[in-house]
C-alpha cells in the first residue's frame, strides 16, 4: 500500500493517511521456514488422502515417516492451513445469529443441467516462503469450474468475488452449496445469494461427501498441477493456474462422463450432450 519512492507525497505522509505507524512501512515480513514448508506441503498431501485426520494421527504419522515435530505444531500448522479433521462433532455451542446454518438441499437431487448448482470451496497452495488459498466455484452437472479466486488471507471477500464473478459471467443458479465455514456463512457472501433468490445448502457436519465433486477437484488440481510446480509467488501461482484451468475445462475430458465419447466440463456445461448427474 505504501510506495517509498512516490515523487509527491512523502512516507510519513501516507503512514498518517493510512493511519500506520512510520515503522510498519519498513517491515519485511520474515518468510516460513524450510522445515515449516516442508511439513505443511505433507500435512496437505496427506489431508488429501484422509481428510479425517486429525492433529493426533497426522501427528503420528508424521513421526512415523521421520518428522520430529509436536502436537502443538501439528495443530498450528493445520489452523492456519485452514485444515480440520471430518468428523461428527457435538453441537457444544449455539450458532451466531448473524452466522446462520443452512439445511444441505442435495441429497437425493437429481441434477438434470448446468447453472442448477454451483459449489464451492477453498484450499490452501504453497508457494516460495508460504502459502496462498485459492477459493473456486464449479458447476455440480458439467464439474466445469466457472470462477476462482487467489488470496493471501483465509477471509470471506475473495470467496464472494468468485461466487460473484461466477454468476455474473454464466447466470444465477437455483443453489449454491458450500460448507459451513465461516467464509460461507458469512453476511458477505450470503446476503447478495440470497438478495437473487438463490437457494443456500451447505454441508452437514463432518461429511466431506457432501461436496464431494469439489473434494475432487482439489485432488486433481493439486496432484496434476500444484505439486509438480514449485510456484514463487502469488503472481506465478495465477499464471500457472490460469493456465491450468483452461485446460481442465476445454482439453482435458473429465472421468464422470465414460469413454465411449470423452467429453470435456465445457462441453457439457455448454449442452454438448444431456448427462444427468444422480445423486
Amino acid at each position: 500500500m505504501i510506495d517509498p519512492e512516490h515523487p509527491r507525497i512523502s512516507r510519513a505522509r501516507q503512514c498518517r493517511l493510512l493511519g500506520l505507524p512510520r515503522s510498519t512501512s519498513y517491515h519485511r515480513p520474515k518468510p516460513r521456514s524450510a522445515t515449516d514448508l516442508r511439513l505443511m506441503r505433507v500435512i496437505d498431501e496427506l489431508y488429501l488422502l484422509y481428510p479425517y485426520y486429525g492433529s493426533r494421527q497426522m501427528l503420528r504419522t508424521l513421526r512415523k515417516q521421520g518428522y520430529t515435530i509436536n502436537r502443538k505444531r501439528v495443530r498450528r500448522l493445520m489452523l492456519e492451513m485452514g485444515l480440520e479433521a471430518i468428523y461428527q462433532k457435538p453441537n457444544l455451542s449455539r450458532a451466531n445469529v448473524q452466522h446462520r446454518i443452512y439445511p444441505y438441499l442435495l441429497r437425493n437431487l437429481r441434477v438434470t443441467r448446468p447453472n442448477q448448482v454451483f459449489a464451492t470451496d477453498v484450499t490452501y497452495v504453497p508457494i516460495q516462503g508460504g502459502h496462498i488459498y485459492l477459493c473456486a466455484v464449479i458447476d455440480w452437472y458439467s464439474r466445469a469450474v466457472l470462477a476462482w479466486e487467489l488470496s493471501n488471507t483465509l477471509d470471506a471477500t475473495f470467496c464472494a468475488n468468485a461466487m460473484q464473478r461466477a454468476i455474473a459471467e454464466h447466470g444465477v443458479p437455483d443453489i449454491v452449496n458450500t460448507d459451513q465455514g465461516c467464509q460461507f456463512t458469512s453476511e458477505e457472501f450470503t446476503g447478495p445469494l440470497l438478495k437473487l433468490g438463490i437457494r443456500l445448502s451447505m454441508d452437514g457436519k463432518g461429511r466431506c461427501l457432501d461436496n464431494v465433486f469439489v473434494e475432487r477437484l482439489w485432488r486433481t488440481v493439486k496432484y496434476e498441477e500444484i505439486y509438480l510446480k514449485s510456484y514463487r509467488s502469488q503472481i506465478e501461482a495465477y499464471a500457472n493456474l490460469e493456465t491450468y484451468f483452461q485446460f481442465y475445462n476445454e482439453d482435458r475430458p473429465h472421468s464422470a462422463f465414460g469413454d465411449a465419447k470423452p467429453l470435456t466440463p465445457m462441453e457439457v456445461y455448454r449442452g454438448a450432450e444431456l448427462i444427468a448427474v444422480n445423486q
